[in-house]
């Protein structure tokens, strides 16, 4: 270790004696260590400082998306007609996703997308995307008006086009199906969605019952149909306006 002359003047005229070549040595290498030391505590307080700011980052950003969804349906709430879910359904769909944490779904039947909000809610949670097709241009252009100010945008691929030619030709796979256009094709859609629909994946159905209003014309035959499906186990909940839910045991 070289010595300035400065500190050669002070080892000259105190009482300490002048370290030998060997002491030098070892004062040279404990100073690095402690240099080394030093540097690794700042690396490991640096990354520790990045890490809890990503994870605030990331907390932040679901919050404000939670807030803006919550606002939206705060603003529309009692005001979505024009063949929408009731917010009891849209609840429910949105339970049975995070419930089992579905990615990948399809919706046959936007309307002007109240329940298109709730299922892509629950997939901005999941790291999911919905598929959801409408006929009509007007309910159309006014449910990508909303997906837009609910800020859902992202987790939405909307598609104009007819769900009979579209649904047969889409490629999945799905793990969610929520079905809500024309009734008499129930049946129809399940039977080409179902061989797209992973096991452990979910075919729910709306505006069907077990009794009364939604049990007969063609609800009804699709409930019958999907009921006497081996690989399927359905039940319907009647909280809202019904909703007939049907998971998947076993490949087709």
């Amino acid at each position: 270790m070289q010595l300035s002359p400065l500190t050669n003047v002070f080892f000259l005229y105190s009482k300490i004696p002048f370290p030998s070549a060997l002491t030098r040595r070892h004062i040279l290498r404990r100073n690095r260590m402690k240099l080394s030391s030093l540097v690794s505590r700042a690396l490991v307080a640096i990354s520790g400082f990045l890490f809890v700011s990503s994870a605030f980052s990331q907390v932040g950003d679901g919050t404000d998306l939670d807030a803006r969804v919550e606002k939206f349906l705060k603003s529309r709430k009692g005001t979505w007609h024009d063949l929408n879910v009731p917010e009891s359904d849209g609840r429910l769909l949105y339970d049975i996703i995070l419930k089992n944490k579905y990615k990948s779904a399809l919706e046959i039947g936007t309307s002007t997308g109240h329940s298109a909000i709730w299922i892509a809610w629950a997939l901005s949670k999941t790291g999911g995307k919905l598929i959801t097709v409408e006929i009509d241009e007007d309910r159309y252009n006014t449910a990508v008006k909303n997906f837009e100010e609910a800020g859902l945008s992202q987790y939405i691929d909307a598609r104009l086009a007819d769900a009979h030619d579209l649904v047969p030709k889409l490629e999945g796979p799905f793990d969610f199906v929520f079905s809500d256009a024309d009734k008499d094709w129930y049946t129809k859609y399940f039977v080409a969605v179902s061989p797209k629909l992973a096991v452990k994946g979910c075919f729910t159905a709306h505006n069907v019952r077990e009794r009364g209003w939604g049990s007969g014309g063609g609800t009804g035959e699709f409930l019958q149909y999907i009921k006497r499906r081996p690989n399927y186990t359905t039940t319907v909940n009647s909280a809202g306006a019904g909703v007939a839910i049907s998971y998947k045991t076993a490949p087709d």
